[in-house]
Formats: C-alpha cells, structure tokens, sequence
C-alpha cells in the first residue's frame, strides 16, 4: 500500500516465509517468499494452503514487516499471540476446494452449477430461505434476547 507505505497480508499474515528469505524480512520484505502451496489439476487451482509460522519471535517480525504495531497487533490478534506462550508445533493446513473438483468433473465453468446450498449476492439460500426473521417463541426457545438501544 504506497499511500500507507506498508505491505498488506494477500490472506493473513501467518504464513511463514521461505528460511533462506528471513534475513530479508525487515530490509526488502517485497521479495520474501512465502511457504505457500497450491493444488492444480490441469490448470485449475482447486485448492491452496500453507506452512504456518510456529515462532513466536517470527510472527511478531512478520507483524512488524505488516506495519502492525506492538499495540495493533496485540488487539487484532492477540488469542495467537497468547497461544504462541504454549509452544505449538509446526504446522499447516490446506483448504481444498470440493465444489471446484466438482465443477471440473461436470464439465461445468460455473461453480453456481455444482454448489450444493447457493446463496445469492446477499446472502440469501433460495432452498432455505436463510437468513430469515426469527419469531418471539424461536427466539425464547434459543435464550435470545433483543435490547434495542434508544438514541
């Protein structure tokens, strides 16, 4: 972001970085490369994930490299920096797109065709319905409360 002279997380900042990139991180975190992985099946992406930064010392460099402050950091994501205080081990994830395969194997290139609960541009199900307006004796049943403030 040139206007706030700052890197933003392209999906989130917890990513780690490639070993031989970390002396880079403070000096040129442009070229930093990421432990970052796509699955692609004939030129379709149908999934991606990453090595997680497992470090505590690490995750706050790379905040740091985000233009978080100590403060910004702490307030946006302090529940990982206190569960860095346990010691979790090295880790990574992969989110693979089922509806993607899907669209694949139906020939399809709308992914619209092969989701099985589509919502609109709202949010709204058509099969469901949902979201929709609770009743009071849904709301009583669930515990729910609604306190409308006055201005």
């Amino acid at each position: 972001d040139e206007e706030e002279g700052r890197y933003h997380a392209a999906h989130h900042p917890f990513t780690s970085p490639m070993d031989e990139d970390l002396d880079m991180l403070e000096t040129n975190p442009g070229e930093v490369r990421s432990k970052a992985y796509d699955l692609v099946l004939n030129g379709e992406e149908l999934g991606g994930g990453s090595i997680r930064i497992h470090d505590s010392k690490l995750q706050q460099r790379m905040f740091k490299a985000l233009g978080f402050t100590e403060e910004s950091a702490q307030e946006r994501f302090g529940f990982l920096i206190d569960a860095f205080k346990f010691g979790p081990p090295p880790h990574g994830g992969l989110a693979f797109g089922l509806d993607r395969m899907v669209m694949f194997l139906a020939g399809t290139e709308n992914i619209k065709d092969v989701i099985a609960f589509p919502k609109n541009q709202n949010a709204y199900c058509y099969l469901s319905e949902a979201p929709n307006i609770a009743d009071e004796k849904q709301l009583e049943e669930l515990g729910i409360s609604i306190n409308v403030k006055e201005n």
